[in-house]
């Protein structure tokens, strides 16, 4: 256990990997896009390692499986492509995202005992509100940052330095909760604490290669973690 964990006050979380499953869905409206212009298809394991670091470089990742890219057909054919990703993804509905295990429950007692929690992901913005409402989790955040509500995403700590600010925050107040080197990177370049999942994606590479302050396998540890330093 590290001292980092003492002063917490505001626990930032990503959504994709850490809070839910979203594969299934966003594989889906991938391969609806794909096959509007008679592309190749994708695997959800494949959509699983394209994931992290926003919309773009995930669908320019599965362009890439598609066809050969040319700098002069590149941006016109992804702006296509994002297009109807678009429209799939906001029409066919979250059905198929769930969430973790202990999410919620874990959720629910850290907002109890006085946390305040947020949501720093590379997801679109416009896609987040909806999931967070469809799947019971929005009453427990305070802020939702999106991949675009700012110029930069993770790892980029811009997201942090922006809710640090607003809440009149110091670094050593601040946690960062996530599957991905993406978020961990994010925490340590904005001098923040980090606590890394083992599950999730991270382009098939173990958390702990990022070594964030705390590795676990399981969302509710997180509840150990804080209990632990509070009382040691």
């Amino acid at each position: 256990m590290t001292a980092r964990f003492e002063n917490i006050k505001y626990i930032a979380f990503d959504l994709d990997g850490t809070l839910v499953d979203s594969v299934p869905d966003l594989a889906e409206g991938i391969r609806m896009a794909l096959a509007d212009f008679n592309l190749h298809t994708a695997t959800d394991d494949e959509v699983r390692n394209w994931i992290g670091n926003g919309a773009e470089i995930m669908l320019k990742r599965a362009l890439s499986q598609s066809v050969t890219i040319r700098p002069d057909i590149d941006e016109s054919l992804y702006r296509q492509v994002r297009e109807r990703f678009n429209f799939h993804y906001a029409n066919n509905g979250h059905d198929k995202t769930i969430v973790y295990p202990g999410v919620k429950t874990t959720l629910a007692a850290l907002k109890d005992a006085g946390f305040v929690l947020g949501i720093v992901t590379n997801k679109p913005y416009e896609f987040v509100p909806e999931i967070l409402a469809d799947l019971s989790l929005a009453h427990y955040f305070t802020d939702v940052i999106g991949g675009d509500s700012l110029p930069t995403n993770k790892p980029d700590p811009e997201g942090l330095f922006s809710l640090r600010d607003k809440h009149g925050l110091t670094a050593d107040q601040m946690l960062m909760v996530g599957d991905s080197k993406n978020d961990i990177l994010a925490a340590k370049n904005a001098g923040i604490a980090s606590f890394g999942l083992t599950y999730g994606y991270n382009y098939g590479e173990p958390i702990s290669d990022s070594a964030p302050d705390s590795v676990a396998d399981h969302f509710d540890q997180l509840l150990t973690v804080l209990s632990t330093e509070k009382t040691a």
